[in-house]
Parts: structure tokens; sequence; C-alpha cells
């Protein structure tokens, strides 16, 4: 599915969706959350989900259910419940899942169960930080695809951190005036620009020129 048919059916504006990484791929997040007062029945435990698109096309389903409709639910509650509609799961032994795609927040729980077959794998965890689970559900193979491009992202943004920083120098060197120059002129007052007036703080005033320099 890719982002414009995702966000018509979660009725929200393809335009919300946050761009990530741009190149070698455009990784992008759209996040949902249940509206106030919708009427979804009470039976579902969704809450909001983050949908994660590798060039426009959905890789990756980050779940987070209500902890009021979870509630009193154990692990194994939650795990039989859904292993009614996708079978049997399996328990992956002290194994992490990470859900952000931009590996700047690095974001990762331990697994409690997963089910998946060749295409697809769904993961299921307990948050650490709150009393509430989480399920990832992800292609495979976009999900590689998606992972390796925001590697080569990274490195990239790395490499071309040193130049970026010479040019942002010289746009600033550029600039004609007081601020090129560090300093307001003879004015001893520094003023905060604000969407309003500007805010004026004083600094105290010395008689001596040399005090002053120093």
């Amino acid at each position: 599915m890719n982002l414009d048919s995702l966000a018509k059916q979660a009725n929200v504006k393809p335009s919300e969706a946050k761009m990530l990484h741009q190149r070698p791929a455009m990784i992008q997040e759209l996040w949902w959350q249940r509206p106030l007062g919708s009427p979804s029945p009470e039976a579902d435990p969704v809450r909001e989900v983050v949908f994660s698109f590798y060039n426009g096309e959905l890789f990756r389903m980050v779940v987070n259910y209500d902890r009021y409709r979870t509630e009193g639910l154990t692990d194994e509650d939650m795990i039989g419940a859904i292993s009614a509609k996708y079978g049997v799961a399996t328990r992956p032994p002290a194994e992490i899942v990470s859900f952000s795609s931009s590996r700047v927040y690095n974001d990762s729980e331990k697994v409690l169960a997963r089910w998946e077959d060749a295409q697809y794998s769904f993961s299921l965890f307990r948050f650490a930080y709150r009393p509430t689970f989480g399920m990832v559900l992800f292609s495979k193979r976009l999900d590689a695809l998606a992972q390796a491009a925001v590697v080569e992202a990274i490195r990239l943004d790395e490499q071309e951190a040193p130049q970026r920083e010479i040019e942002l120098q010289k746009k600033l060197d550029e600039e004609p005036g007081p601020l090129r120059e560090g300093h307001f002129g003879e004015q001893n007052d520094l003023s905060l620009l604000t969407m309003g007036d500007p805010v004026v703080i004083s600094r105290p005033r010395t008689d001596n020129r040399e005090d002053r320099l120093n």
C-alpha cells in the first residue's frame, strides 16, 4: 500500500507525513491517532499507529494499544488473543525489536511473542516506560531495503557535515551589518526579537569605556 492510499483510508493528508531521509531512498513516517469521541467500537484496543514508508510504499506499522482497553490483561492474555487470529507464536529469547525508522532515537523494546511467515513479521512487546502493549508489523523485504537506506543516509549526512558547516559559515560571513560583525553597534541593549514588539534586556552600563572593552 502506498502513502496516498493509506492516508485516504486513515482520513489524514499525505502532506502530514514526516520526511526522515531523502536519499538514497525516501523514508517517511505518518502518525495516526484514534480521534477523541470516534465511533470505533469499545472492543478496538488500538490507540495510535505510526506508518513508515520506503519510497512511498508502506513497509512498517507500529501499533500502540490503548492502556485502558487492555487494562488487566497479562502478557499471556494478549498473546492468546493474537494467536487466535495469526496462529501459534514463537517466543524469541532476549530479542529486541527496533521501531525507529530514523535511528536517531533508536527506540527498542524486548519482544514478548512473534508471528511471522516468509513475507511478514509481527512482534508483540510491552513498553518499558508505560503500562501498555505495542506491536511492530513489517514487510521483511521492504524493511531490509529501508534499514539499508537509513544506514547509508546517516553515513552520507556525516560525510557531508563538514562541507555543510563551511557553506553555512560562508553564508554567515556574507551577511551585512551587525549580525556578521557579532555586535549591535553602540547600543547597550540586547533586543530579543519576538512575534510582536522586541523584548529588551538591558545590561548595566559602565562609566569607563576601558571597562566595557574588557
